[in-house]
């Protein structure tokens, strides 16, 4: 399976001639061009960042899965998923975890939020510091964002204990801030593990 690294929270995973496409949001310039290409949409939770409506609307074509809210706002096209949830979508097994966005603040409502699971691979949590209950291979690790700390991100990664980390979510720091959150939470500082990096466009085999 390869991985291709868009800028803030969405990914495209590719196998077998097919390619699925994760929380392709506003703050990704590239989502068009990778809804364009995919056989499906994962969408994690309804934040504007994850979920591009008006794009997605463009392309009715494509199967989106997602949680309930998601389907609220487009329709019978959307396949819920909910925690504990697995699914065969585009040839890839997806399974569901997790439930609840991170807090942000007393007074901001917290939504619902499934992190993925990809073929028992790569988990994308969304935005929730939330560790599946089985092994990960590659773990994106959100960076930034309202509802995230360092401290918290640095548990989450030894709760998982993924063999690779892969830093996402990172578009509210700058390049020295995602440098130097990555070695914080890197090989040599909180976590024991390398954070990988990845330049928007990029794909790795994973």
């Amino acid at each position: 399976m390869q991985l291709t690294k868009y800028a803030h929270a969405c990914v495209a995973l590719h196998k077998d001639g097919r390619t699925i496409v994760l929380d392709p949001g506003t703050f990704t310039p590239e989502a068009r061009t990778a809804v364009t290409q995919a056989d499906a949409v994962l969408i994690t939770h309804e934040h504007f960042d994850h979920l591009d409506e008006d794009l997605l609307r463009e392309h009715p074509g494509v199967p989106v899965f997602g949680p309930a809210a998601v389907r609220a706002k487009l329709g019978e096209r959307v396949t819920v998923l909910a925690p504990g949830d697995e699914r065969e979508i585009a040839g890839f097994t997806v399974t569901a975890h997790g439930g609840r966005h991170a807090p942000i603040h007393g007074d901001i409502p917290i939504v619902d939020n499934v992190g993925l699971l990809i073929d028992g691979t790569v988990y994308h949590p969304g935005d929730s510091y939330h560790a599946p209950d089985r092994p990960v291979g590659m773990l994106l690790l959100p960076t930034s964002g309202p509802w995230t700390k360092l401290g918290e991100a640095a548990d989450f990664v030894r709760a998982v204990k993924p063999e690779r980390v892969l830093q996402i979510h990172e578009l509210m720091l700058s390049e020295l801030g995602q440098a130097s959150t990555a070695a914080i939470l890197g090989e040599q500082g909180l976590t024991g593990r390398a954070v990988e990096r990845l330049a928007p466009g990029a794909t790795i085999e994973v």
